[in-house]
């Protein structure tokens, strides 16, 4: 049997010896920002040497459970930093998160409730209740006694008719 310091020794000289490799792919998902990369690094060889007592390193590639520690390293520094960012991709497939400015917002506000008043009231009831109430369609139906289809096919119908008129373009009176 191996003394604690020994297999200290013995894991700490696998994990120096993938370093290198450790720190190209640690940089193959973190980029070029040198101080996050160290880090990663340094905080991956620092756990291996936590857990050398715990974890038989001669029967398992040290490589890849140092690989695997250090992606779960930078998916949780992204999710504290909240810029979590789904696998596949990138930032700049995403559009920018700031805020839409009032004006903006006034002037989406004025367009949809022109769109809105444009379909019949039997029509605007029922995408009010479901689309902007949240309600579900059987709700709906019991609400204003009709049946369930009914209410699918009106709530179709309305948004139908909304995506016609938001591509017509239609509406740019709402907007003065």
């Amino acid at each position: 049997m191996i003394d604690e310091c020994a297999r200290r020794t013995i894991v700490i000289d696998l994990c120096l010896a993938e370093r290198d490799s450790l720190r190209r792919y640690v940089t193959s998902i973190l980029g070029r920002d040198s101080h996050a990369v160290e880090d990663v690094v340094q905080e991956t060889l620092l756990r291996a040497w936590q857990l050398a007592e715990r974890i038989e390193w001669t029967d398992r590639p040290v490589r890849m459970w140092l690989f695997r520690v250090a992606r779960n390293l930078v998916i949780d520094q992204h999710r504290r930093d909240g810029r979590a960012v789904p696998v596949g991709l990138d930032a700049p497939d995403f559009e920018s998160d700031r805020q839409p400015d009032e004006v903006q917002q006034v002037i989406d506000r004025r367009v949809l409730v022109e769109v809105l008043r444009r379909l019949s009231p039997a029509h605007r009831e029922v995408v009010a209740r479901i689309h902007l109430l949240g309600h579900p369609g059987e709700e709906v139906a019991a609400v204003l006694g009709v049946p369930l289809g009914t209410v699918k096919s009106r709530a179709h119908n309305a948004v139908r008719q909304i995506r016609a008129e938001l591509t017509r373009g239609d509406w740019a009176g709402a907007a003065a």
